[in-house]
C-alpha cells in the first residue's frame, strides 16, 4: 500500500503544539504499521521544501508532487493548508486545531486572519475527512462553516511523549538551581500570545505580592503577536519588586525539567483548541489551574482547578491556597496524573488510521 504523505512543514522549526502533534502522530502511526512519508519539511523527510516558503510550497509545488507520487492520501495538519484543488485519486485529510484568528481576531495580524479564513474555507471544501482535536474545535468549525458534520471526527492528543524525554543532565540541573527560585513557585508555559491571557497570571501574582505573599513567577515561552503589552506589564511588576522571570523559549529537556519543579502551573487561556501544556503539567504531577474557556475544561476535566479568565482575584485566591498547602498540592497532583493517564498517542494514531480508512473508501470524495 502506498504511504501516507504527512504535512511536515513545521518539522524542522522550533517546537510548537502543531509541530509536536506532527512528530508524535508520525511516530505513533509508524509504530502501528502505517507507512508515513514526511513532505514539506524545510530540510528533512522524503520531500523537503528547501528555500520555498510553507505557503508557496503548498500552493505551487505540492499539487505536482501529489500527481507524480500518488500517495495513499495527503494529511495536512496545520489547520488550513490543503491544496486549493483536489488531486484525482489522492484523498485529503485535514486536522483543525483551533479557530483563533476568527474567534479572537485581535490576537493575530489582519493579513493572517484573512488568509486563515479563506484558506480554511477552501480546505474544508476539498477535504475528504476532517480531524478536530476536541469537541470545542469541532463545534467552532460547525458554527462558522457549511460542512457536513459526518466528515468531522474528534481525536484528542496524547501526552505520553513525556515518557520518552531524556532526563535532564547535571548541567541543566545546575542551571535550574542557579535560578534561585523560592519554592513553591508558579509557572506559565506557552507563547507570550495575546490570547493566552498571561496578563491574568501577572495580575494575580501582583495581587499576592501586594497582600504580602512573595511569589516567584516563571514565564517559559517565545514572543508572539501581541507580546508587547505583556512585556510592559512584566517590567511594571518587576519595578515594584515582584519576582517575574521571562526565560523565553527553552529546549524540551530543560523545559520539562523546569516544569517538573514548579509548585503550580497556571494556564488561563481565553481559547484553546486542545491545550497541551496544562495536560503535560498534570502528567508530570504539577498542580494545575486553567480557565473555564475553550477546550480546557473538556481536556483537563477534574484533573485541574478552573477559574474565570477575567477574574484575577479568583486566580490569586486559588494560587494562595495551593502555595500555602503542600497536602492540597499533592491532592491535585494525584488528580492531574489520573486525568492525564487517559491521553495516549497510540489511541490518537489508532483513531487517525480509522479516519484514513474512511477517506480512502470507494465513496469518499464523491
Amino acid at each position: 500500500m502506498a504511504a501516507v504523505a504527512l504535512d511536515a512543514s513545521l518539522w524542522d522549526e522550533p517546537t510548537t503544539g502543531i509541530a509536536l502533534y506532527t512528530r508524535q502522530l508520525a511516530a505513533s502511526l509508524s509504530a502501528a504499521g502505517v507507512a508515513v512519508e514526511r513532505w514539506g519539511a524545510r530540510r528533512s523527510g522524503e520531500e523537503p521544501r528547501g528555500r520555498w516558503s510553507r505557503t508557496t510550497w503548498t500552493l505551487a509545488r505540492l499539487p505536482g508532487l501529489l500527481t507524480e507520487q500518488r500517495p495513499r492520501l495527503f494529511h495536512a495538519v496545520s489547520n488550513f493548508n490543503l491544496p486549493l484543488q483536489r488531486t484525482p485519486g489522492v484523498p485529503y485529510v485535514l486536522t483543525v486545531h483551533d479557530l483563533v484568528p476568527l474567534l479572537l481576531p485581535d490576537t493575530v495580524s489582519t493579513a493572517f486572519r484573512w488568509q486563515f479564513r479563506a484558506w480554511l474555507a477552501r480546505s474544508l471544501a476539498v477535504a475528504d475527512q476532517v480531524i478536530c482535536v476536541s469537541d470545542t474545535a469541532k463545534a467552532s468549525v460547525l458554527e462558522r462553516f457549511s460542512v457536513d458534520a459526518d466528515r468531522l471526527t474528534v481525536i484528542h492528543h496524547g501526552v505520553d511523549h513525556l515518557e520518552a524525554v531524556p532526563p535532564a543532565d547535571a548541567t541543566t540541573h545546575a542551571w535550574l538551581d542557579a535560578l534561585g527560585l523560592t519554592e513553591p513557585w508558579v509557572l506559565y508555559a506557552g507563547a507570550l500570545d495575546a490570547r493566552k491571557n498571561v496578563e491574568l497570571v501577572l495580575d494575580a501574582v501582583g495581587r499576592l505580592h501586594a497582600g504580602g505573599r512573595r511569589v516567584s513567577l516563571v514565564l517559559a515561552g517565545q514572543r508572539w503577536f501581541g507580546a508587547g503589552p505583556i512585556e510592559q506589564q512584566v517590567q511594571a511588576l518587576k519595578a515594584h519588586g515582584v519576582d517575574v522571570r521571562p526565560l523565553g523559549y527553552l529546549d524540551e529537556r530543560v523545559f520539562y525539567a523546569l516544569m517538573q519543579r514548579a509548585g503550580v502551573f497556571v494556564f488561563p487561556s481565553r481559547y484553546e483548541g486542545f491545550g497541551l501544556p496544562p495536560l503535560e503539567a498534570m502528567h508530570l504531577g504539577v498542580p494545575t489551574i486553567v480557565s473555564t474557556q475553550g477546550s480546557l475544561p473538556e481536556v483537563c476535566g477534574e484533573g485541574a482547578l478552573q477559574v474565570d479568565p477575567d477574574d484575577g482575584a479568583a486566580l490569586a485566591a486559588r494560587l494562595d491556597e495551593l502555595l500555602g498547602d503542600a497536602a492540597l498540592r499533592a491532592q491535585w497532583a494525584r488528580k492531574g496524573r489520573a486525568r492525564a493517564s487517559h491521553f495516549r498517542w497510540r489511541r490518537t494514531a489508532e483513531a487517525t488510521e480509522r479516519v484514513y480508512r474512511r477517506a480512502t473508501a470507494p465513496h469518499a470524495g464523491s
